[in-house]
């Protein structure tokens, strides 16, 4: 069987840590996203996928290559210009025969694909929409479907007035090449707004599967830091992770904590990083490749993206720090703040409760020393 991935997001609501960075390949336990879904897919037993791609693809390319190393041919699909959801799977129609897979590349989940494949062929049905709920519906399509699943309502994004379900669309599908002849070719279309109404119009055979497990779209920074926490507490089944060096403690290779620093689970300990004596780490704290954690500095419920630094005596809670970002000594960085990468705190600077940090450029020579480590 073979799977779409709409990996052409830009992520505006995740800015500043999208700023360089396409929404797809942000990371979750120092793995993206879309590695993540590419992993899941090989538990299924899909072997094909096509990525439909726009903003920052080359990054997307090089960093996923061929999909070999996860038994995954992976193929390339890039919109010069935004297609919308349905148009970005309509381009690669030709390629499709059968039964197959569309999932959207900003979401972390375990929800068993095989699972919803039986129930769509069991139902005959055109298009399945892969179903759960939530507590706040409002950011998603919601759905409503008859005992036997079949879709009778769906709203994309209602107010709070027009709330009528719980269910919401994970924005993963299983399609049939026919539900895509009402998407005209390279115009803009989108799934929720105008393919799925057209079909519920015309009396498609339309049909929602409820699934189990976890899913979790990382659509803004608050819902991400909650997916890498999630995820350090095993409420998602992920493979792939580093050697644990105790329970609940992952460190990879290359990366050195000092005996009298504290490590408190669950905690992510990335490749190369360094924990200096009297630091603490966790609990629910990632830190990405080549991090520095200095003495008595504080990490706890946040997450480090590579190569940043927190000085001696400072402290990060509850809050996400790009790339290369450098926190000088006694700097407070604060619940649901964000900092885009290279971002720079002064010794003693603080970081207010849910402050946005830009992206700024990096130091001379940062750049290229990265390129050379990755080589």
């Amino acid at each position: 069987m073979k799977a779409v991935i709409m990996a052409g997001g830009r992520g505006t609501r995740l800015a500043p840590l999208t700023s360089a960075r396409p929404k797809p390949m942000v990371p979750v336990l120092n793995r993206p996203v879309l590695e993540h879904l590419i992993r899941l897919l090989a538990r299924h037993g899909v072997t094909e996928a096509v990525l439909t791609t726009h903003y920052l693809t080359a990054q997307i390319e090089e960093a996923l290559g061929s999909g070999e190393q996860w038994g995954v041919a992976l193929r390339y699909a890039v919109e010069t210009s935004p297609l919308g959801t349905a148009g970005s799977v309509r381009q690669v129609l030709g390629e499709l025969s059968g039964t197959f897979l569309v999932l959207s590349g900003d979401a972390l989940t375990d929800i068993s694909l095989s699972a919803a494949v039986r129930w769509h062929r069991e139902h005959a049905a055109l298009c399945t929409l892969v179903v759960t709920e939530v507590e706040d519906p409002s950011p998603y399509g919601i759905v409503e479907a008859r005992e036997d699943g079949r879709i009778v309502r769906f709203l994309e994004k209602p107010r709070r007035d027009q709330i009528f379900s719980r269910t919401v669309n994970t924005g993963i599908y299983v399609m049939e090449p026919g539900a895509l002849e009402e998407c005209p070719p390279g115009v803009p279309f989108d799934f929720s707004r105008d393919l799925f109404p057209r079909l519920l119009q015309k009396g498609a055979a339309l049909y929602a599967f409820r699934a189990r497990g976890y899913w979790s779209d990382i659509g803004d920074c608050g819902q991400y830091l909650r997916a890498q926490i999630d995820a350090l507490h095993r409420r998602v089944r992920l493979s792939g992770l580093p050697r644990e060096l105790a329970a609940g403690v992952w460190v990879e290779d290359g990366a050195f904590v000092h005996p009298l620093a504290v490590v408190q689970p669950p905690a992510l300990i990335g490749a190369g990083c360094r924990v200096e004596a009297g630091a603490r780490v966790g609990p629910e704290a990632v830190l990405g490749r080549g991090c520095r954690v200095r003495g008595g500095a504080v990490v706890e419920g946040a997450v480090l993206w590579e190569e940043s630094e927190v000085g001696e005596a400072a402290v990060v809670m509850g809050a996400t720090v790009g790339r290369g970002c450098r926190l000088g000594a006694r700097a407070r960085v604060m619940e649901g703040a964000v900092l885009g990468d290279w971002a720079r705190v002064p010794d003693g600077g603080v970081v207010k409760r849910g402050e946005r940090l830009p992206a700024a450029a990096p130091a001379p020579g940062l750049e290229r020393s990265r390129a050379a480590q990755a080589r």
